[in-house]
């Protein structure tokens, strides 16, 4: 018996110290690998924020310039804004008011999701912004999620605080906008780019400048950022796919999550037949490959009471943010 207690002895003292060795190892194996690829995202990360900050400069020289004159920009000129600009560069200076708003909301949108990842332990990319040379100069931003989500909870989380801290930052902006926007009679009447006013938009003019119409407002090149990030915001509301918003929806109802995406898709179809063709590209999105969402490690956990009421906040949002027709492009 004391022979075979001194073995046990010496085997748990022998063996125990490699499996901790073998656990330390690979441990560090993760976190090296891990740490490299956090500092690939951030050389990512910076590279396409500054072509983005570049791109969305152009646009807002262009903004501001127009705004100076009393109209609206001509769809025309922004694409020659980009030829005068490699001659000019200096012409950038007058993008900032646009630019810094717009990425400011963005990167407040995308830090939202990153730091509430963050605070579950999920693994997450730093924000990647998409720099395109479109009317707002940018195709938006977005993060790399890398790990599995464990349960509803996080995934509502995560999906609901990249919407509802941009548009806490998007509806300052705009209303700062508002009240110091320029009042010029008809001023959308001859131009060839005509942006659709969200309900937020709306309800803030007639709090802000009561008596004003809508088609005598020249927005700020400000207002028009924030205008953008409120239409961001609403994309990324639309309860289907992978979505903030068909996130949402799984983390509160994952059974119904296919039907409303199909139906959310079917429904677009209409909308771009009668007020933006873009529609018809989301639509795509989400039927092509919106159906499925990555499943929860832990499914059988439901929402408490207090996540279920702020589904109502990401719906008031998205309802304040929606635009049936974002931009009408005026060919004559």
């Amino acid at each position: 018996m004391n022979d075979r207690s001194g073995f046990e002895r010496a085997s748990i003292e022998t063996f125990t110290p490699l499996v901790e060795s073998t656990d330390l190892l690979r441990e560090t194996r993760w976190e090296d690998r891990e740490n490299r690829w956090r500092r690939r995202s951030l050389a990512i990360a910076g590279l396409l924020f500054v072509l983005t900050l570049i791109s969305t400069l152009a646009v807002g020289a262009q903004f501001t310039i127009s705004y100076a004159a009393g109209q609206s920009p001509d769809f025309l000129d922004f694409f020659s804004t980009y030829g005068n600009l490699l001659a000019h560069p200096q012409l950038l200076l007058a993008g900032v008011p646009f630019a810094f708003t717009l990425l400011g909301i963005l990167l407040a949108h995308e830090l939202g999701h990153y730091f509430a990842c963050r605070y579950y332990g999920i693994s997450a990319s730093y924000p990647y912004f998409i720099p395109a040379p479109t009317l707002i100069g940018t195709l938006g931003a977005f993060i790399r999620i890398r790990s599995p989500i464990r349960n509803r909870k996080a995934l509502f989380d995560v999906g609901l605080a990249g919407p509802v801290v941009g548009f806490l930052f998007a509806i300052p902006a705009l209303g700062i906008a508002i009240a110091y926007s320029r009042v010029i009679p008809l001023s959308e009447a001859h131009s060839s780019v005509v942006f659709g006013n969200p309900l937020a938009l709306r309800i803030l003019l007639a709090v802000l400048r009561p008596g004003v119409s809508m088609g005598d407002l020249l927005l700020h090149p400000v207002g028009r950022a924030a205008w953008v990030g409120l239409f961001a915001t609403a994309l990324n509301l639309l309860p289907g796919g992978q979505l903030d918003g068909g996130h949402i929806l799984y983390a509160a109802a994952s059974k119904y999550h296919r039907r409303v995406t199909l139906g959310v898709a079917l429904l677009l179809i209409p909308l771009g037949y009668m007020f933006w063709p873009g529609w018809y590209l989301w639509a795509g999105l989400l039927l092509g490959l919106g159906f499925r969402h990555p499943p929860l490690l832990y499914q059988w956990e439901r929402l408490d009471r207090t996540r279920l009421l702020w589904t109502a906040v990401a719906v008031l949002i998205f309802v304040l943010s929606f635009m049936p027709m974002p931009v009408l492009i005026r060919t004559n």
